[in-house]
């Protein structure tokens, strides 16, 4: 491949697998779901929502165009904002007694990510909820070779779910999120209209943004597919694969949008131009980490969201406590890319110009400050909070919230450098304020 972060390693993994479902972008292209749903075979669908989009333009845009294509729908909109298992176990039981052959979902990741765990699990209940979940949280049970045919239609520009195998669930007895995966788990179509965009507050728009852009930074800078060790059998090579040529294309752009229309896109909700391009974006991150994973910056989050308190975010009208997932994520960030800099200066320095960095006067060595520099900056332009201690954290949380992201396994293995709880501790304390 010409690049020497892919040189090969011994033991490592020699290919790489790309996946995305088949893909449409473009204003109006919701109107499209009943032609596109005909031509899976649907008959019978599952239309999966929100309570807060149900009644609103964008699901009516689907229904209608289901319903003129002369598909059978049955709506499900029990879903909470940051889809939780009691929501899967919820549209489980609606795919189970349903009788469908498809599935539209309509919504945000949220959303999207309750669709596709529904199916597996209405479809093939587990004996227990964590047992398709990887060791050590789960059993690791195999998860069957085909679901429903899904088309997913995003409405929110930041969790790129529409474009991969992943499902982020909160565990209420856990009360922290963790990642299901599986090639299954991928929507046959993805249909993202940016209309739904113009619609979004100020804050979901930042928040949103954050995590396109924490996905394509993760992404660019994770450990490479070589260094993973090779998986002889291929229909048990995962997607979350680590960096790779393919996701670096989609990584890239996807950093460039963010640098160039993330504060504009924020600002204002009739700069149609910012929005249309994140749109675009957060499918393009999407593209990137569905392929490759993401490493400490969503692992790190994962304690936040655990262990929030008090809490609510402009924007969203969710009982306290509630931390959106892009601002939980980015509230560590600028103090992980310092951190994982050290081990791939040149990456990063790759990914700071791409994000449009002030790089005059400074090279690779400097890079995880540039980063640094210039996440905080967009956090201070878009109004984020100002660290763990703008969400409400202080520094005596700081062992808890390590000890509840290390169970990140995977993610914290997909970063560039190796991590240990010292480490994350010190990452915490570092991302307390800036």
């Amino acid at each position: 491949m010409g690049c020497q972060y892919f040189d090969p390693c011994q033991g490592g993994a020699d290919t790489f697998t790309v996946a995305i479902p088949k893909y449409t972008f473009g204003r109006g292209c919701l109107a499209e779901a009943g032609s596109r749903a005909a031509g899976l075979g649907m008959s019978r669908v599952a239309l999966f929502t929100d309570p807060g989009l149900r009644n609103g333009p964008y699901v009516a845009t689907v229904l209608d165009s289901l319903q003129s294509a002369g598909i059978d729908v049955a709506v499900f909109d029990e879903i909470t904002i940051e889809a939780d298992d009691q929501s899967v176990e919820r549209g489980a039981a609606f795919i189970a007694d349903g009788n469908f052959d498809g599935v539209v979902s309509v919504g945000g990741g949220s959303v999207m990510d309750t669709a596709k765990a529904s199916m597996l699990y209405g479809l093939q209940p587990a004996g227990d909820f964590l047992d398709y979940f990887a060791p050590p949280l789960g059993a690791g049970k195999s998860m069957p070779r085909q679901l429903l045919p899904h088309i997913a239609c995003a409405t929110t520009s930041g969790t790129g779910s529409e474009c991969t195998s992943i499902s982020v669930l909160r565990i209420t007895d856990l009360e922290t999120k963790f990642v299901l995966a599986n090639p299954v788990l991928l929507p046959q179509e993805a249909l993202v209209d940016p209309v739904c965009a113009a619609s979004l507050p100020a804050m979901v728009v930042a928040s949103t943004g954050f995590d396109l852009l924490c996905h394509a930074l993760e992404c660019y800078t994770a450990k490479a597919y070589t260094r993973w060790e090779k998986q002889p059998d291929p229909r048990k090579r995962p997607l979350i694969q680590g960096a790779n040529p393919w996701s670096d294309l989609a990584a890239q752009k996807a950093l460039e949008i963010a640098g160039a229309y993330l504060e504009r896109g924020v600002a204002s909700a009739d700069d149609h131009e910012a929005r249309d391009q994140l749109m675009w974006g957060a499918s393009l991150a999407g593209m990137a980490f569905g392929n490759t994973g993401t490493h400490l910056g969503h692992a790190l989050s994962y304690g936040v969201t655990h262990l929030m308190r008090d809490i609510t975010t402009d924007g969203y009208a969710v009982e306290s406590p509630f931390v959106p997932h892009g601002i939980s994520v980015i509230v560590s960030a600028p103090s992980i890319f310092r951190y994982t800099a050290e081990a791939a200066p040149e990456r990063h320095f790759e990914a700071a110009a791409l994000l449009d960095c002030d790089l005059r006067d400074a090279g690779a060595p400097d890079s995880g400050e540039l980063l640094a520099e210039r996440i905080i900056g967009l956090m201070r332009s878009t109004g984020a909070p100002n660290g763990l201690a703008g969400v409400g954290f202080g520094r005596e949380d700081i062992p808890a919230l390590a000890q509840s992201s290390a169970r990140q396994a995977r993610a914290i293995k997909n970063a560039p450098r190796d991590t240990n709880l010292v480490d994350i501790e010190n990452i915490y304390a570092a991302a307390l304020s800036y």
